[in-house]
């Protein structure tokens, strides 16, 4: 008669504690894919939570602005210029401007310009002078919701926030939110900034050129200064108006 105290071959423990191992690890991998859903969830709901909340809201607080005020970009002073400003104050000019010389098929796409993208990179790879072909609406996402880097993640950020915002807001309030963020110079963002700023009046009196000069800065806003133009600005405003003569009157209620 076998002995009960007899202990159990070193075989059978080996097997015990290779399927309680397994059986840990599938633990594991079932907490970490549900922590997965519930931030993916969590993500989802907040960021449209935001973008309908700042369909309304205006736009005061950017991750840049908060980046300049702690580190300064050059010689840029720490006080931000900023006033946000509805876009029936804005210049007509300042629309078309920023629409000839950003996005010239802002009324029609949805977020992205494939055209513009496909040509953009056609250029690059032609050893041309690298060129983006980011939309108003990427620029806006971008500026709104993204920190400034240039990693592959912030680019599907703005990607995922690009087709949210068309999908919940107006191109008038794409228009809107865009011509008060953007960096327009040293510590100013919006075009009302460098209206009152540079040429002492409200955006809403910009004219032609002035609206041809902010639109100048915009690629490089820090190294171009409005407060001294220099050769090149002034050659490329004239650019710029010529590319506004082709665009027309827009419309943004259309």
């Amino acid at each position: 008669m076998p002995c009960l105290l007899e202990k159990p071959p070193k075989g059978g423990v080996f097997i015990h504690s290779r399927v309680s191992l397994f059986f840990d690890v599938a633990l594991v991998i079932r907490y970490l894919f549900r922590l997965c859903v519930y931030l993916t969830l969590f993500f989802v709901t907040f960021s449209l939570c935001t973008v309908v909340f700042l369909r309304v809201v205006p736009v005061t607080v950017t991750p840049l602005k908060v980046i300049r005020m702690i580190v300064p970009a050059g010689d840029a002073p720490l006080p931000i210029h900023s006033k946000w400003v509805p876009l029936q104050r804005i210049s007509h000019w300042m629309v078309q401007a920023v629409i000839a010389t950003e996005d010239n098929n802002f009324l029609t796409h949805r977020g992205f310009d494939w055209e513009a993208i496909n040509q953009a990179m056609d250029e690059n790879r032609e050893g041309k002078r690298l060129r983006g072909g980011s939309t108003i609406t990427q620029q806006t996402a971008k500026n709104v919701f993204c920190p400034p880097s240039r990693t592959w993640f912030r680019k599907g950020i703005e990607a995922y926030y690009t087709f949210l915002i068309e999908s919940v807001w107006s191109k008038e309030r794409i228009m809107e939110v865009y011509l008060n963020v953007i960096e327009t110079g040293a510590s100013m963002y919006g075009v009302e900034a460098p209206a009152r700023e540079i040429y002492a009046k409200p955006a809403e009196d910009l004219n032609r050129h002035e609206a041809s000069m902010i639109a100048t800065v915009l690629p490089n806003p820090i190294r171009m200064k409005l407060q001294a133009p220099s050769n090149y600005m002034v050659r490329r405003a004239g650019r710029v108006r010529d590319l506004m003569n082709m665009v027309g009157p827009v419309e943004l209620g259309k």
